[in-house]
């Protein structure tokens, strides 16, 4: 691989797609919860955290799930190689219609099935606006690190993380072994550019199992201040919205966040100050515990606990689909 063709620091996630029933639910979860802006039509509603016109999209439908995530790529030729690769693994890529690109916030993208059927799509220009954000929270932080992460329960990790090595030409930060609600598990994390990581993959040791219902765990958004967080913990708290973790701090980013159920059963992750990779020397290590403290669980129940056992267990009779031509 020459070092044009080597596409890290790139691409950066540019937006997320949701479907949910629970319009209204979202609107008030969003916007008095989280503290993002909001606005709403009659089949979908579209939160904004910068200047992008999109950032989460919420369209009318049944899946209660996320169903795409567009990246965002520095130009064409970036996208250029990256249909070339995609072509050379004859992975099928089809455009999105001008409709689909205006619900998105993009001038046009490109869609094809990536890892447990969830739609990757990839663009190089998003529609940005200057009308003013109207939010409970200061500011977040994107820009050339993208708008956040996304992390996705798998029980075919190496594939998973094939597909974002092979393609996107993501890099290893770290991994962390814990041992939670006495299951063992393990986390790896891929950074696209500076961001600690855009993708981690959650895994079970020994017998691969999935107790989510949902394609990811949890999107991250990254506040602007320290009291973004805390207004809004106390802010989901008070409206009454299940806390999945309470404050807390991770050993590997050092990100300070609380993780929140939304309507539609993901958790989205409220974060601030996560560290910024140097590539010069960056070596990857492997943590022992998913918090240097706090993210006390604070839903737990034993009718959730069956329900991801139950989960897990119907798991093993279907397989996950995979993305076929990839390599590490």
């Amino acid at each position: 691989m020459t070092k044009t063709d080597d596409l890290f620091g790139r691409i950066r996630m540019g937006y997320l797609l949701a479907e949910s029933m629970r319009l209204g639910e979202w609107e008030t979860f969003a916007r008095d919860g989280l503290g993002v802006h909001v606005d709403r039509t009659a089949d979908a509603i579209n939160l904004r955290i910068d200047d992008h016109l999109s950032r989460i999209i919420v369209r009318k439908g049944p899946a209660e799930d996320v169903m795409a995530i567009g990246w965002e790529v520095d130009d064409l030729t970036t996208l250029e190689i990256l249909l070339e690769r995609l072509a050379l693994r004859q992975i099928n890529v089809t455009q999105g219609t001008s409709q689909e690109a205006a619900l998105r916030g993009v001038t046009q993208f490109w869609r094809l099935v990536g890892p447990k059927r969830m739609d990757i799509e990839l663009y190089v220009s998003a529609i940005r606006t200057h009308a003013p954000l109207e939010m409970r929270a200061s500011g977040f932080v994107t820009g050339a690190a993208g708008m956040g992460h996304v992390a996705i329960t798998t029980r075919e990790p190496q594939a998973m993380q094939a597909f974002w090595q092979d393609i996107f030409d993501a890099r290893l930060s770290d991994e962390i072994e814990d041992r939670i609600d006495g299951v063992n598990l393990e986390f790896s994390f891929l950074r696209l550019n500076e961001r600690h990581h855009t993708i981690a993959t959650a895994a079970t040791r020994g017998l691969r199992l999935n107790p989510l219902r949902t394609r990811v765990h949890h999107v991250n958004i990254q506040a602007a201040s320290l009291e973004d967080v805390t207004q809004g913990y106390l802010r989901c708290k008070a409206l009454g919205y299940s806390m999945a973790n309470g404050i807390g701090q991770h050993p590997n980013d050092k990100e300070l966040s609380f993780y929140v159920v939304s309507p539609s059963g993901f958790e989205m992750e409220l974060g601030w100050n996560p560290i910024a990779v140097r590539e010069e020397n960056w070596t990857p290590k492997v943590y022992r515990g998913i918090s240097l403290w706090g993210h006390r669980p604070e839903n737990l129940t034993l009718g959730n606990r069956l329900g991801r056992f139950k989960q897990g267990l119907s798991s093993l009779g279907q397989s996950e689909f995979t993305v076929q031509g990839v390599q590490a």
